[in-house]
């Protein structure tokens, strides 16, 4: 098997070679607006996008396999392909030092972006961020002279040493990006090797720092960080150090500056890591029987809206598992405060869980000691990559095989993937609660001066079903007197909150012995025909001396007191 694969990886070296030779490069265009967040494919089932590694075509199925759109382009993927807004694509490049690109539904390239820094290059995963830039991993090289003055054993050291980074590129042309923000692990080590050397300390006190000694080590690849995913809500960055076991979250508040120290950020740990889980051992706090990841690829977070949201899933390869290779489906809950984003340290010094939530071993046939990747589905199953065998499985929650597809892109010899991409359907809200509009109150007043000022009020209230929202208005049609409301309208109004009262005051028609009357209509903004009809009514006296002087009295407390003697008032008919 190992050597089956090491000759794939150098037939696809090879064919990136020529390809970068014989293919043209794409047409510079001018980006296009990717605002729109409908897509132009059907949505109302779910589809997989993925990039076969040997192909160049970017595949969207949908949950029959049908296939249902491509994407071309001139670069083998390095190694992953993303989905975003209306049906563009955005990739990771085989190319040089590496790279991305976007392409758009039609395939017009969006973006072709090429890392042409130092000596590093690009590394197995990116992921897009809300606001369009994007994630890329990053492998720097060390010569091996500076690894051992950073404290690594020379007795487990090549000639080099490459550890990881992050950078995030935001798109300033049709060919060129910008990096505007960077985070070096080589600035969050610790050892207990060499006192003499940098980063010299108690490991087991430090579980915010990396030990540079330890971790497999193969021609320099020290930890290879094979997948990144974010947190919008936190602001975090989740990575998978295949080497280590390990799954690692980080601060992405921070700046560069925050980010290359242990202060500053949202959370005040700069550049340190905020949580890891999986491997105990890899920061000397646990037994070899503690460790739960072996070689694990495509660790994200169960995205908002699935079942399980906020858990992290996890492909664990399983070829150094005690006791015999075998490939898990890992579904864990972080011992985190999700109001905060902040995480739990146990008093043994170990991040939580102990124990996972739910665990999936995949058959034998579907085995894959590298690649791969799963993700949730909309109604609770789990959708599997097995990257070398290329097949995606659908398995249930009761770990029962529901569909399985085998891609057959490129020729099934050459059909291996690194991971697809769940794209759940479009699922219309379910129907907001009905608010019912009731009103109370009773607008009438006899005897009152020609000219004067009569206060009254009513009332508005929601007799919907519960967590209905009421948003209502007063529809006021009468053409007599000159009419004032505490307030016209409402917003939000629930049942919970009881009524509402609003005050009314009107200066009435100067006409003597006569009697007004009509209707105030208030109405539910949420239904047309659900009114409710106030009946006013109000007469004047024949003569301005007509006016009993008790009343007069009080009228003119009521003037000075409008919101006073509310029973009172209504008795007298104000």
């Amino acid at each position: 098997m190992k050597q089956t694969i090491y000759t794939k990886m150098m037939v696809l070296t090879v064919s990136c070679f020529f390809l970068s030779m014989i293919v043209p490069s794409q047409p510079i265009t001018t980006p296009r607006d990717m605002k729109t967040p409908s897509l132009p494919f059907d949505r109302d089932e779910g589809h997989f996008l993925y990039t076969p590694i040997y192909g160049t075509t970017t595949y969207l199925i949908n949950e029959t396999g049908v296939v249902d759109h491509t994407w071309q382009s001139t670069y083998l993927p390095n190694l992953d392909s993303y989905m975003l807004d209306n049906g563009t694509i955005l990739l990771s490049l085989y190319s040089g030092n590496g790279g991305l690109q976007k392409i758009a539904y039609d395939g017009t390239i969006l973006w072709t972006y090429h890392y042409t820094g130092d000596g590093s290059y690009a590394s197995h995963d990116v992921v897009p961020l809300p606001n369009g830039d994007v994630i890329m991993i990053m492998q720097a090289i060390k010569s091996r002279a500076s690894a051992i003055q950073a404290g690594r054993d020379p007795n487990n050291l090549g000639d080099n040493f490459l550890p990881d980074f992050l950078i995030q590129i935001h798109q300033t042309g049709p060919t060129s990006g910008e990096i505007v923000w960077e985070w070096y692990l080589w600035d969050h080590l610790v050892q207990d090797f060499d006192p003499s050397k940098d980063n010299y300390g108690d490991v087991s006190e430090s579980p915010e720092l990396v030990d540079i000694n330890f971790g497999e080590y193969f021609c320099g690849d020290w930890i290879h960080m094979n997948s990144v995913d974010y947190h919008p809500k936190f602001d975090q960055i989740l990575m998978s150090a295949h080497n280590f076991n390990e799954i690692w979250i980080i601060d992405h508040s921070t700046t560069t500056e925050e980010a290359a120290s242990h202060e500053g950020g949202r959370y005040n740990h700069g550049g340190d890591l905020l949580y890891r889980w999986g491997n105990p051992q890899a920061y000397d706090c646990a037994f070899p029987s503690d460790e739960k990841l072996y070689f694990q690829h495509q660790a994200t977070w169960i995205k908002p809206g699935l079942p399980g949201a906020g858990h992290i899933l996890v492909f664990s390869n399983g070829n150094n598992r005690p006791g015999g290779a075998c490939s898990t489906i890992d579904e864990f809950t972080p011992d985190v405060n999700n109001n905060t984003g902040e995480y739990h340290l146990h008093p043994d010094g170990t991040y939580g869980p102990y124990d996972l939530t739910w665990q999936y071993q995949i058959p034998n046939e579907y085995y894959s000691d590298i690649w791969s990747g799963v993700q949730r589905m909309i109604n609770g199953d789990s959708f599997i990559c097995s990257g070398i065998t290329g097949a995606f499985i659908q398995v249930t929650p009761e770990k029962q095989i529901v569909w399985v597809y085998v891609n057959p892109h490129p020729p099934y010899e050459w059909n291996a993937v690194y991971r697809t991409e769940y794209i759940p359907p479009i699922i219309p809200p379910p129907p907001q609660p009905i608010p019912d509009l009731e009103c109370r109150g009773n607008l009438s007043w006899s005897n009152i001066k020609p000219g004067a000022t009569v206060y009254g009020n009513f009332q508005v209230m929601n007799r919907g079903d519960n967590c209905s929202l009421l948003n209502w208005t007063v529809n006021n049609t009468l053409t007599w007197g000159t009419w004032t409301f505490s307030r016209t309208s409402g917003s939000n109004l629930s049942p919970e909150q009881g009524p509402v009262t609003v005050d009314v005051h009107v200066v009435i028609p100067k006409e003597k012995n006569t009697m007004f009357q009509g209707n105030l209509t208030i109405q539910n903004k949420n239904n047309a025909s659900d009114i409710v009809t106030i009946p006013v009514t109000l007469t004047t006296t024949s003569s301005d001396s007509d006016t009993i002087p008790f009343q007069s009295f009080w009228q003119r407390i009521f003037e000075r007191f409008p919101s006073a003697f509310p029973i009172l008032r209504h008795l007298l008919g104000y």
